[in-house]
């Protein structure tokens, strides 16, 4: 709650004012009644007149601004609890976040929160006003009518025992439905994301079958849970109905065979309203309840991301100064999760020295980029140590760890908004003299001069506007603008020409000699000038060696080479 926790506090003070007021006035009127019965004069109803109308006003009053407060202080809430997964996600590690889908983050950040919002809103205002309107109506009952308030004592456990038997039916259902929730909006969110995939194929149909049958799934689902819950509203008409037919068949009774002695007119008003708004506090209490069970696991799923702990944390004493951009690996072997059946590296030795530039290059699945993700630890090694500056990686500051470890992804990222927005991802207050010079090495000014607004063209989201060359060259001069002591490049030269991708190289080697550069290819004409290459295999370490060493030495390298290189016939066989 926070800075709405006032707001919480005083919602419902006013609501209590607002029952009691409420409460009051059929005594009034019982009153007035009984006086004008008696034949009272003007002066008599005027005054009681006069006491009604102030009371209304107040009732109004406290009401019409326990709403304000209460509204303020649901959306303060849900403000706050989205604020605070956000804040929680930002700090998970990668592990954390295989544990979540990235649609599943989504509906608990939207759908999740909105139902505990309406929910918290609901309890701090209907779930205040009911119960106090309940005790009081009641109490009021037996005071104006005596042994006819029983019968709300035998109406009571019929509506509880309902709704016990509601909430036990709908509960599981609601939390079946979530999770199918989940795999609705990833439908979506693999649509959206991959819409020219899906045009080029021609596949709409089958998308459109595939999300209608998720969506007939969360419907069939939500309308099993809403039928059950149907039963809630003819319950409690009957309990009303029994109620009121009671009430004035005995109260009339009772007026009419006593002449008004042991129950008068004004009583009978007065316990009709009282009937009334117990009634209604009954069946506002019923909405609570069901409002809570929807929102009972909403609050579960969002409990879930607040309170999932990082597995990458700092030391108590960290380092916060990287010596240099050296990298050890000393018998390292990882795998993914605790439960995985193999290990994605194994028993890893490897020396960098500061400044140098390195190759990987393996087949597919080798786990080239499971190793060098161990060196910014966006993992940690299961096995064996990592070091970086002659430190072990989980000595450092975090931050100050990836500040000096640049890591261009597979998969290039950029943001909505201009080029220069983008850029200084790499460095908030990079000047344009310093964007140039970045975007020169990255060869990715000759496209950025050509567009009307040069760097302040905008990007759309995921650089849709953007070839996948000109993504890969926006994203490795973010990179460089960082000047990390260690730049790591994975695969992300794939989408740009032999020729562009060997004058990147170039310019790295010329204006950032004391960074150690790791780049990992699929073709060997990205690595071949690097002072060693590294060849993967299976999660092992294959072989290590210059380009002449490895076509000598190396049967995986050669072969690799050969496939790439060989031309005629041998091409048209493949």
């Amino acid at each position: 709650m926070r800075e709405y926790k006032t707001l919480s506090i005083i919602t419902p003070i006013l609501i209590s004012l607002e029952v009691i007021i409420e409460c009051i006035i059929p005594f009034i009127t019982a009153n007035l009644v009984n006086e004008i019965k008696a034949g009272s004069n003007l002066n008599t109803i005027l005054k009681y007149g006069g006491i009604l109308i102030i009371l209304a006003f107040l009732s109004l009053l406290f009401g019409a601004v326990a709403g304000s407060t209460s509204a303020r202080a649901a959306c303060g809430f849900a403000k706050n609890l989205r604020k605070d997964m956000f804040y929680s996600v930002q700090n998970f590690s990668f592990e954390n976040i295989d544990k979540f889908m990235t649609s599943s983050l989504i509906t608990r950040m939207t759908t999740d929160v909105t139902n505990v919002q309406n929910a918290y809103m609901m309890l701090i205002r209907v779930a205040v006003r009911s119960p106090l309107m309940l005790i009081f109506a009641f109490s009021m009952a037996f005071i104006m009518g005596g042994r006819m308030a029983w019968i709300f004592l035998l109406v009571v456990p019929v509506l509880g025992g309902g709704l016990i038997l509601v909430i036990k039916k709908t509960f599981p259902l609601f939390r079946k439905v979530f999770t199918k929730y989940d795999a609705l909006n990833k439908s979506i969110q693999e649509n959206i994301k991959g819409m020219r995939v899906v045009k080029s194929f021609v596949r709409e149909d089958y998308e459109q079958k595939k999300f209608e049958a998720a969506a007939e799934d969360v419907c069939a689902d939500f309308t099993k849970a809403e039928r059950i819950l149907a039963f809630n509203g003819p319950l409690m008409q009957f309990c009303m109905y029994v109620v009121m037919i009671f009430v004035l068949s005995f109260g009339s009774y009772t007026i009419i065979t006593t002449k008004g002695l042991a129950f008068d007119i004004g009583q009978f008003s007065a316990i009709l309203t009282y009937s009334f708004m117990i009634l209604m506090s009954l069946m506002m209490l019923s909405m609570v309840f069901v409002m809570m069970t929807l929102a009972g696991e909403s609050a579960k799923r969002i409990v879930e991301v607040i309170s999932e702990k990082s597995t990458l944390t700092n030391p108590e004493n960290p380092v916060y100064e990287v010596r240099d951009g050296s990298i050890s690996f000393e018998n390292v072997s990882f795998k993914y999760s605790e439960k995985a059946e193999r290990m994605a590296l194994s028993n890893i030795n490897l020396e960098i020295k500061s400044g140098e530039t390195i190759g990987i290059i393996g087949g597919t699945g080798s786990s080239k980029s499971s190793l060098i993700q161990l060196i910014p630890r966006l993992y940690d090694a299961t096995q064996g140590v990592v070091k970086v500056g002659g430190l072990d990686v989980r000595r450092y500051d975090l931050d100050s760890l990836r500040n000096q470890v640049a890591v261009v992804l597979q998969k290039s990222i950029l943001f909505s908004g201009t080029i220069k927005e983008n850029l200084r991802w790499g460095k908030k207050d990079a000047t344009d003299e310093e964007m140039a010079k970045a975007c020169r090495m990255a060869c990715a000014d000759e496209f950025i001069n050509q567009l009307p607004q040069g760097y302040d063209a905008y990007v759309e989201q995921g650089g849709a506007n953007l070839s996948g060359g000109q993504k890969q060259r926006l994203c490795i001069a973010r990179a460089l603008l960082k000047k990390p002591k260690i730049l790591i490049l994975d695969d992300s030269t794939s989408a740009v020409d032999t020729k562009t991708d060997a004058r990147i190289r170039k310019a790295m080697r010329e204006y950032i000699p004391e960074t150690t550069k790791i780049i990992i290819a699929q073709r060997t004409a990205s690595v071949q000038d690097a002072d060693r290459i590294i060849v993967m295999d299976k999660g092992t370490i294959n072989g290590i060696g210059t380009h002449k060493q490895l076509l000598a030495e190396n049967a995986i390298y050669r072969e690799i080479y050969i496939s790439q290189n060989k031309a005629g016939d041998d091409n048209e066989a493949c």
